[in-house]
Order: C-alpha cells, then structure tokens, then sequence
C-alpha cells in the first residue's frame, strides 16, 4: 500500500472524526472485500490502533446515521451468515495471543456491525513485497519465515481454528522481518439456506483457495489441510513467478506445471516437492499438518535462529538490530500499520520461529492490581492502572530456571519450547532466572506498549 492508493476515500468509509468512545478515525489504511481496516487515535491511552469494521461492500449501503443496511433481503441473510463468522472468529482470535498472528485489543458490535481493533503494524505485504522487491525473493529467505508463518499456522489449528484466507495479501512481512498473519475469518459453517455458502464465496482468494472452500458439501471438511493448499499456491507463486491456476478450474483439466518440473533455478528438490505436495487437488492427498509439510520442505520447527541483524536496523526481510528501536510516528498506507518492536540492553532479536514465542503468558500488573512485591522499581513511570498499557515481554529460559522480578520470587509460567511470557505495565524492572547452577538477570525500562525479545546474561 502506497500513499497514493487512497486519493479517493472508499465507498461506505465512516468520516474522519467518527468516534468510539476513546476512538477516533483518522483514515483508511486498507479495504478488500469484507473489511475496511481504519488508523484511530485512542484517546485514552494516546496511541494509534488499526481498527477493522467487517464491512462486505457487495452486500450493504451505509445510511446517513452510519449503519449499514443490506441491499436485499437475500443479502440479508448472507451479511447476518458473515457477521456471525467474523464475531465468532474475532473472539478465538483474541484467545488465542500468538506474536505471529493479528491481536485482538478490543472487540464490540455497533451500527449493525461489529469492530476490532488491533496494533498498527509496520511492513509489506507478500503481495507488495513481490511487487517492489523480487530480487529479495529467495530459498534462503523463505526458510528464514517459513518456520515463523508455520508455526503461527500450527498454533490456529491447535485451537481447532482453519484461517481460510491465506493469500499474497493475508501475510505481512514486518519491518523486524517477522511474518504476521493479517487476513483471518473463518467461513461459517456451509448451509445454504443460512446465507453462508454466498458470503463463503465472497471471500475467496481465486488461484490460493482449494477446491473443497467451493463446495457446499459438508461431508467435505475444511482443516489444515486447506490452509496448507493455500500455503502451497503462496510458495508457488513466490518461487515461480506466477500463482497457480484455480482449483475450479484444475479439477476440469489440471494445467499446473509442478514446481518439480519446472525446476526453478536457486530451489532444492525438498523444497519444490512439498510445494506439490501442498496443492494436490483431493484433501488426503496434501500433507495433513504443518508439522508434515515442513518436515517435507526440510524445515524445523522446534529451534530458533538467534541471528544477528546483517544490515542495520528496520531493513525489511532481516533480523533487526539489537541497538534500541524507537516508536515511529505513524503514516499512510500499510507504513502505519504498525506496532513498535523495542529492544533493550540484552535484547536479542532474530529471525525466532513463531513456535518459540507462544504459549500461556504470566501477567505482570501495575502495583494496584498485583502484590507490592511485584510492583516497579521506585523509578518506575507513575501511571494509573486504568491508564497504562502493558507491554510484551519473552524471555529465553534454560532447563529448572526460576524467575524473580525485581528480587522477588515469581510463580514460573508455563515454558513453551524455551521462551516464557510475560505482561509488563510501565515501570523499571530486573528480571532474574536462576538455578542451582547460574543466575542470569537483564534490565527494563516499559514507557510505552511494544514487545521485547530478552535473553539475560549472566
């Protein structure tokens, strides 16, 4: 998304100014079939958000009061079929808190509609990307987010979720280098008369969709393996230039050329045949889990590249520097879809696959909310619960670690392949991980929501 891309504001937009409560819109950072995606102030606690509206352009008018009112009676009940999906799945989105996936921050039904704000987050889209920069295009950077963007995969299907609109446009690719899953709305479950199988249609994403999203048929379930057809097409496109023909149309006369055969140059045969693989026609004929089609693709999902940045910090497609990062102010188009990415004295931020980063987080509050053992240094920034905004915090644990937070001993949370989670309000911290052996601690200062990737040292 580029600056210009707006020099008409999209049809049925709410007007700059429009407040919800604390919110308010300022502009449109993007729109596709369903959904505008706003940049917002919030007032309350003075900082940008990306606020979604599930908006189905083909289906509503928006009156002079705001609300969106159906065109038909037909489309209705397909607009009702499709705000129950996006509710539904906006709700499993906010339970579910992965780094790799689009956080939830709030959720609420207004105008006939319903709303979700998240972070601005700060990047190009695959589709951009592929676009501006093809040269940056190859097999080493895409087994550097591969093992990121599966894991985030994973952990959707883990909670019985199917994302259902992956495509070049549903994946960002974050100023930090990480991918983030933007795009996400599950179809409601297939019944005709309910208005779902039209709104399925609506918002499929032709040549990335598999054959089994066009049908009606609910004995022709939708699962992993329907994420992992579009993961296919994605990859397809990305390493041959060229998205592949439409399911639809490949179950008349399959004109797919197998990335096998053609063999494009700079990609290993692992590689190519999991691609294949992934965009088999029949269901069971695709790998069935993420965890398989990486294992055919060579990859692992279980470690995590602590690399270090190769060009300066906020270069795109590279692990960003571990020198201190400052929030940007925000700007148009998807520059100002953004959340900051701080890091710290012994901070050290790479490429870490997505399955290293979730998992159950501790919750760290302000001192009203929490024991005074827990509470910020006296050098803390004074704040309000009410007022202050955590921030994330991972930290690299080793084997029988304890964690202590400003000397005092802390419940251990759950450890998710070596990384713990916790949440900070702003405030001075130390945070310390001990055993019988070592005791390694590192220093924070929280002033603002962000993320932090922490490896104490010793």
């Amino acid at each position: 998304m580029t600056d210009n891309d707006y020099t008409q504001r999209p049809a049925n937009a709410l007007p700059t100014g429009y407040r919800f409560e604390e919110f308010e819109i300022q502009e449109v950072i993007d729109t596709n079939n369903d959904n505008i995606v706003y940049q917002a102030l919030d007032h309350q606690l003075e900082r940008h958000v990306a606020i979604r509206e599930f908006l189905p352009h083909a289906l509503i008018v928006r009156s002079d009061s705001q609300r969106l009112v159906p065109r038909s009676k037909q489309d209705q009940s397909v607009f009702l079929a499709g705000l129950d999906a996006f509710i539904r799945d906006s709700r499993q989105l906010a339970r579910l808190n992965h780094p790799n996936v689009l956080q939830i921050l709030r959720f609420w039904t207004y105008n006939d509609t319903a709303y979700a704000a998240t972070p601005l987050y700060s990047g190009m889209t695959l589709a951009e990307l592929m676009q501006k920069h093809p040269e940056r295009i190859d097999e080493g950077w895409l087994r550097q987010i591969l093992p990121v963007l599966c894991s985030a995969l994973a952990a959707l299907h883990d909670k019985g979720l199917t994302h259902c609109r992956l495509s070049l446009s549903s994946i960002l690719i974050q100023d930090s280098g990480l991918p983030l899953l933007l795009e996400f709305g599950a179809p409601p479950q297939r019944v005709a008369e309910d208005g779902g199988s039209e709104m399925n249609k609506l918002l499929l994403h032709p040549g990335f969709t598999p054959l089994e999203q066009y049908s009606d048929d609910a004995d022709t379930p939708l699962g992993p393996w329907t994420d992992i057809y579009s993961l296919g097409a994605i990859l397809y496109t990305l390493v041959g230039g060229s998205r592949p023909p439409t399911s639809v149309a490949r179950s008349i006369q399959d004109n797919c050329v197998p990335l096998t055969e053609s063999q494009p140059a700079g990609y290993s045969q692992p590689l190519l045949a999991a691609i294949d693989r992934a965009l088999m026609l029949r269901p069971e004929d695709r790998p069935q889990s993420v965890a398989e089609f990486a294992q055919m693709a060579g990859l692992s999902l279980d470690t995590a590249p602590l690399a270090p940045a190769a060009r300066p910090a906020g270069s795109m497609l590279v692990p960003v520097d571990t020198q201190a990062l400052t929030a940007l102010k925000p700007v148009r188009g998807w520059e100002a879809y953004k959340t900051p990415l701080l890091t710290s004295a012994g901070v050290v931020v790479g490429l870490l696959a997505g399955g290293l980063l979730f998992g159950r987080s501790a919750s760290i509050e302000h001192a009203k909310t929490v024991p005074d053992s827990v509470a910020p240094t006296a050098s803390s920034t004074k704040a309000s619960t009410a007022d202050s905004a955590l921030s994330r915090v991972y930290l690299h644990v080793e084997e029988g670690e304890q964690l202590a937070v400003n000397g005092k001993e802390q419940k251990m949370p759950e450890v998710t392949n070596g990384y713990i989670s916790l949440q900070l309000s702003p405030g001075t911290y130390t945070l310390t991980l001990h055993n019988d052996k070592q005791s390694r601690s590192a220093q924070i200062s929280v002033d603002k929501p962000g993320t932090w990737l922490l490896n104490p040292q010793s």
